[in-house]
């Protein structure tokens, strides 16, 4: 499992409000629907690094 990574983040209280309900609406915590609103954000951006592989012999050659 990738390394996670802890970090302070301040947004003001009705963009929290709307993540927090977001997150319900989906099941999610909020820490998790934050981690998947910044993914899918870096993903059709087309900056998502791509996964290291495990073992060296899963590496491409």
């Amino acid at each position: 499992m990738a390394e996670k990574k802890s970090f302070a983040l301040r947004m003001n209280a009705e963009m929290m409000k709307a993540v927090e309900k977001w997150a319900a609406d989906e099941f999610r915590s909020t820490n998790g629907q934050i981690e998947w609103i910044i993914q899918e954000a870096l993903k059709k951006a087309g900056r998502m690094p791509k996964p290291k592989p495990d073992r060296p012999e899963e590496a491409a050659p």
